[in-house]
C-alpha cells in the first residue's frame, strides 16, 4: 500500500511541476505582449527542419509532379524526332495473335495453353483417388509431385525440341500461365492434404472417446450419443452452405479457383453477392486502354533504348553504359508502373468482380516501404500470401529458422524469375536469378540505413533499387539475347 501511495504522490508532483511549467511559460508571453516594443519573435523551428513536426508539402508534390510532366514531354518531342512515330497497332495485332508462330500455322502456343488443363484435371483425379481409398495417400503425393514437376516442365521440353515454331508473346505467355498453374496445383494439393490431416485427427480423437466409456454406464452412453447428434445436427444446420472436404473434389470448384485472381486454395472463398456494372465497365476500360498504352511505350520508346544500349556493354565503356542506363531507366520504369495498376488492379478486380470473389487485397502500400523486404511483402500480395503460407509457415514449423525460411522463399522466387526470362529468351543466364538472390543482403542494408538515417532514406533506397536494377537487368539480357542471334558469325 505504501509503495502505490509513494507512486501516486509522485505522479502528482509530476503533473504539478508540468502545471506549474506553463503557467510560467503563459505569464511570460502575456508580460511579452504587454511591452511597449511589440514584440513579434517567438521560439520556432524552420518548416524544413525535423523538429519543425510540418508535413503539408502538397505544394511542393505537386511541383514535383509538373516538373515530371514537362521532363516526360521533352523526353517525347525528343523520342519522336530521333525516331519518328513507330507505334503501328497493326504489329500488335500480329504480335499478340500469335501470326507469325509456327511454318504452319499450327499455333504450338495455343495448344500448351489448351493442355494446361489437362495437369489441373489430373491433379483432381489423384484426390479423388485418395478420397475414396483407391491409392494411398503416400503414393498419391509422389503422384502430384511428378504432375506438377511435369507441369512445370513442360514448356521447357516443348521449346527445346519445337523452339523455332514459337513466338515471344506466345511462349511468354504459355511460362507465365504454366507458373500460375504450378502455383494453383501446389496450394490445391498441400491444402486437400492439410484437410485429410485434420480430419484423422479427429476421427483418432474420436476413438479414444469410445474406448474409454465403459460397459456399467450404457444409459449414459445412449444419452452422450442421442445429445451429441442433436449438437452435431444443430451445427450442420448453421454451416450447410459451408463446403466440406471431400465434397470440394469436383470441377466446378477446380475451375472456380483456377480462374479465381488468388493463388491459395480454399474450400470456401468469400464471395460478393452482386456484380458491380459501373465498376467492371471501368475496369475493362482500364485493361483495354491499359494494354494500348503499354505496347505503344514498349514500340516507341522502350526498343529504341534497348538496342541503343548494347554497343556501351560490348564496350564496356562504363560512362556509357551508366547513360544508357539512366535513359532506359525513364520509360522501363513508367511501363513497371502501368503494368502494375493493369495486373494487379484493373485486371485481377476485373476477374474477381466477373466471379463474385470477395477478396480483393492484390497490394498493399508497397510505395511507402522503408525497407526492401517491406515492399516484397505488400507489393505483390498474392504471391506473398502463397509463400507464406505454402513455403515460409510449413518451414518454421519443422524446427527451421525464420531466416532459413526467408532464404528458401527467395530461392524459390529467384529460380521463378529466371524461368520467366531465360525459357521464353531461349538461353540460359543468371541475371534474374542473382538479382533476386541479392535481395535478403539488400534488405539488410536498407534495414540499416532506416534505422540510422530514418525511414525517408530506406524509402528511397527502394525506389533506387526499382528504378536502377530492372533496366540493369534488361540490357544484361538483351546484350547477351543480341550477341547470340545477331552478332556476326566468325
Amino acid at each position: 500500500m505504501s509503495s502505490k501511495a509513494e507512486e501516486n504522490a509522485l505522479r502528482y508532483r509530476r503533473a504539478q511541476s508540468v502545471t506549474t511549467a506553463e503557467e510560467i511559460t503563459e505569464k511570460e508571453k502575456k508580460a511579452r505582449k504587454s511591452q511597449l516594443d511589440k514584440p513579434i519573435h517567438k521560439p520556432r523551428d524552420s518548416l524544413f527542419s525535423w523538429s519543425s513536426e510540418f508535413t503539408d508539402f502538397t505544394g511542393l508534390v505537386n511541383w514535383g509532379f509538373l516538373l515530371l510532366t514537362v521532363g516526360g514531354l521533352r523526353l517525347c518531342l525528343e523520342n519522336f524526332i530521333k525516331y519518328g512515330i513507330r507505334v503501328n497497332p497493326i504489329e500488335w495485332l500480329i504480335v499478340l495473335t500469335g501470326y507469325n508462330e509456327g511454318d504452319n500455322r499450327q499455333y504450338p502456343s495455343v495448344i500448351l495453353l489448351i493442355f494446361c488443363v489437362v495437369p489441373a484435371v489430373v491433379s483432381l483425379l489423384i484426390e479423388k483417388a485418395i478420397a475414396v481409398g483407391i491409392i494411398s495417400p503416400k503414393i498419391g503425393v509422389g503422384l502430384q509431385i511428378f504432375n506438377i514437376v511435369a507441369e512445370i516442365s513442360l514448356p521447357v521440353i516443348v521449346l527445346y525440341i519445337k523452339g523455332l515454331e514459337f513466338s515471344f508473346v506466345g511462349i511468354t505467355t504459355v511460362c507465365l500461365i504454366y507458373l500460375v498453374l504450378f502455383l494453383k496445383l501446389w496450394s490445391y494439393v498441400q491444402t486437400n492434404h492439410w484437410c485429410r490431416q485434420g480430419m484423422k485427427g479427429k476421427q483418432y480423437k474420436n476413438t479414444l472417446r469410445r474406448q474409454s466409456l465403459s460397459a456399467p454406464n450404457w444409459n449414459n452412453l445412449v444419452n452422450a450419443v442421442q445429445e451429441q447428434t442433436v449438437e452435431d445436427e444443430k451445427a450442420e444446420g448453421k454451416s450447410s452452405t459451408l463446403v466440406k472436404y471431400p465434397d470440394n473434389l469436383n470441377l466446378k470448384d477446380l475451375f472456380y479457383f483456377l480462374l479465381a485472381p488468388t493463388l491459395c486454395y480454399e474450400l470456401n472463398f468469400p464471395r460478393t453477392t452482386r456484380i458491380r456494372k459501373r465498376f467492371l465497365i471501368k475496369r475493362i476500360i482500364e485493361v483495354v486502354f491499359g494494354v494500348n498504352l503499354v505496347l505503344a511505350l514498349f514500340q516507341q520508346w522502350m526498343i529504341p533504348s534497348v538496342k541503343n544500349a548494347v554497343d556501351p556493354f560490348s564496350q564496356m565503356s562504363v560512362i556509357k553504359i551508366t547513360e544508357r542506363l539512366l535513359k532506359l531507366a525513364v520509360p522501363n520504369h513508367l511501363i513497371w508502373l502501368c503494368l502494375f495498376y493493369l495486373s494487379f488492379h484493373s485486371f485481377l478486380n476485373l476477374m474477381g468482380e466477373l466471379l463474385h470473389f470477395a477478396d480483393r487485397n492484390f497490394y498493399n502500400d508497397w510505395w511507402n516501404a522503408n525497407n526492401i523486404a517491406q515492399f516484397w511483402s505488400t507489393w505483390n500480395m498474392p504471391v506473398h500470401v502463397w509463400a507464406v503460407r505454402h513455403v515460409y509457415i510449413p518451414i518454421t514449423g519443422l524446427g527451421f529458422s525464420k531466416a532459413s525460411a526467408s532464404i528458401v522463399v527467395f530461392f524459390i522466387s529467384a529460380f521463378f524469375h529466371e524461368y520467366l526470362v531465360s525459357v521464353p529468351l531461349q538461353m540460359f543466364r543468371i541475371w534474374a536469378f542473382l538479382g533476386m538472390m541479392a535481395q535478403p543482403p539488400l534488405s539488410v542494408i536498407s534495414k540499416l540505413v532506416q534505422a540510422k538515417l530514418g525511414a525517408r532514406w530506406g524509402n528511397i533506397i527502394v525506389w533506387s533499387s526499382l528504378i536502377l536494377g530492372q533496366p540493369l537487368a534488361i540490357m544484361m539480357y538483351y546484350h547477351d539475347y543480341a550477341l547470340l542471334h545477331f552478332a556476326p558469325k566468325q
